[in-house]
C-alpha cells in the first residue's frame, strides 16, 4: 500500500487518502505565501520522481501508524525575507490546508530553506 495510506480514525472509521494528494495541498500552500521563490528538489527526491513518477518536488511526505504526518518542504526563498517568519506561515499554511481539506493534522513540518533568488521571475524579463 504505498500510493494510498490510511489513517486511523477513533471509532468513526478511517480516512484513505492519495500520497499525491497531500503532496499537491502541500505545494499549493508553499507556494501561497509572498517570500517563496519554488520549491526545490534534493537529490532524494529526484530519485523518486524518477523512480515513481510522481510530482514531488521539494516535498516529502511520512505517514505514522498513530495518524500523524511528518512534512518536510525544501524551499527557495527571495533576499530579503524574514526566514522565521516565512518558515512559520509556511508551516501554518500547510497545516491549515491539510486540516481543512482532508481532515489530517500534521505531527511536524520541516521547512528548509536551501537557497536565496536575488531577482523576482518578473523583474527577469525586463532587466
Amino acid at each position: 500500500m504505498d500510493e494510498m495510506e490510511e489513517m486511523p480514525r477513533d471509532n468513526k472509521g478511517k480516512i484513505t487518502c492519495d500520497r499525491k494528494i497531500l503532496v499537491s495541498i502541500i505545494s499549493l500552500a508553499t507556494k501561497e505565501i509572498s517570500g517563496v521563490s519554488a520549491l526545490v528538489d534534493t537529490f532524494e527526491t529526484k530519485a523518486k520522481r524518477l523512480f515513481n513518477k510522481t510530482d514531488s518536488r521539494g516535498v516529502k511526505v511520512k505517514f505514522y501508524p498513530n495518524g500523524k504526518l511528518v512534512i518536510d518542504v525544501y524551499i527557495k526563498v527571495f533576499a530579503g525575507t524574514n526566514i522565521p517568519d516565512i518558515s512559520f506561515r509556511v508551516q501554518e499554511n500547510i497545516k491549515n490546508n491539510i486540516y481543512s481539506m482532508v481532515e489530517m493534522k500534521a505531527g511536524k513540518i520541516n521547512v528548509h530553506i536551501v537557497g536565496v533568488d536575488f531577482v523576482k521571475k518578473e523583474e527577469e524579463g525586463e532587466v
